[in-house]
């Protein structure tokens, strides 16, 4: 009898070699999101978007859970896409930069000055992103075991040290400062005469406290929310790499939806990206026109500050834009970096992205 029902089940999954239904399984009480930062950052107000979203419009079905401070990674930022793969985080909001390590073609977004250097950097990462060369990380992504939804963003990565205004790769010379654990991270603070420590993210506030590096960088909706700002008084604003964030769930976990039930995680990935890209660009992107705070206007999540300039320096920073001369010192030394990491990104991946940033010039 055993026998004739597991054969009745088989039949009934499998129709001339079609799976017929995604959504067999029964869906879970919980569904653990990672993310690294906590909550108040712009990182974690998309993923809690994205959250809330999925819950209010699945009627309380789809209850997806926000684990930030890397929690389910136990501080250990890098492991994350392993953990996700195998079924231990079920979906993430996660960095490029932290799936790096299993996925090399993600390496692209970190290559120093690599989008910062186009005329709009805002529109060159865009480029990429909805261009080709985003389908070919997409592709990338799903061939290492992780669905991918969509991009959000992090935003642009910015420097703040404790000891002295930094104006050029002079400045630099020896001061320690943390990255995350990535070579490609560590390559090119090596080049510009830094002294790198890789640090998860976890450990950093704490370290910068204590005076155990000088410095580090992030994007300010990462650097102000941490109060980065009691501890390093300069911030140097070279935006050397952009940071995309991914929207990815486990393959098991996706096909456990069913698909009226997956369109509406998209859609609501989708609405929570949307957001979190406003919220990394107001008040940053010089030529957005105000169309992010108007978009967040019009979701009633318009921001209390929209001059971070103005507010870094409010709250004790000293404040450096780079001119366009003194960011050219910089990519100068950096492009050894990104000549030799273009094979291991793969030239055809960067070679995308080059012609889809050139396309919006």
């Amino acid at each position: 009898m055993r026998k004739v029902l597991a054969l009745a089940l088989a039949a009934a999954l499998v129709c001339g070699g079609v799976f017929v239904s995604p959504a067999l399984a029964a869906y879970k009480d919980e569904y653990k999101l990672d993310i690294v930062p906590g909550i108040s950052t712009g990182w974690g107000l998309g993923a809690q978007h994205f959250s809330d979203l999925v819950r209010e419009r699945s009627g309380g079905k789809i209850n997806i859970k926000v684990y930030a401070n890397s929690q389910l990674t136990t501080g250990r930022q890098t492991n994350a896409f392993m953990l996700l793969r195998n079924g231990t985080i079920d979906f993430a909001c996660q960095s490029t930069i932290n799936y790096s390590p299993q996925i090399p073609e993600l390496n692209l977004f970190a290559l120093p000055f690599f989008i910062a250097g186009q005329p709009d950097r805002y529109k060159a990462l865009d480029a990429i992103t909805h261009g080709k060369s985003g389908e070919l990380v997409a592709e990338a992504i799903e061939k290492k075991g992780g669905k991918f939804l969509c991009f959000g963003e992090n935003g642009f990565r910015e420097m703040t040290n404790s000891k002295k205004e930094i104006r050029s790769p002079e400045d630099l010379q020896g001061l320690k400062m943390r990255v995350v654990g990535s070579a490609l991270f560590l390559d090119t603070f090596k080049a510009l005469g830094s002294n790198p420590v890789a640090m998860p993210w976890s450990d950093t506030m704490s370290a910068l406290q204590q005076g155990v590096i000088d410095g580090q960088e992030n994007p300010i909706n990462i650097i102000y929310p941490n109060k980065v700002y009691e501890y390093n008084k300069y911030i140097t604003n070279w935006h050397y790499m952009g940071d995309p964030t991914l929207f990815v769930v486990n393959p098991k976990i996706w096909m456990s939806f069913s698909y009226e039930d997956q369109e509406l995680i998209l859609k609501a990935a989708k609405e929570a990206a949307a957001y979190q890209i406003a919220i990394a660009r107001v008040g940053i992107d010089e030529k957005d026109g105000g169309k992010n705070l108007e978009y967040l206007k019009s979701i009633g999540k318009a921001p209390e500050i929209t001059d971070w300039n103005a507010e870094l320096a409010r709250v004790g920073m000293v404040v450096t834009n780079l001119t366009p001369e003194e960011t050219r010192k910089f990519v100068e030394l950096t492009k050894p970096v990104v000549d030799t990491w273009r094979k291991t990104i793969g030239e055809e991946l960067v070679k995308a992205a080059e012609a889809d940033m050139a396309a919006v010039k």
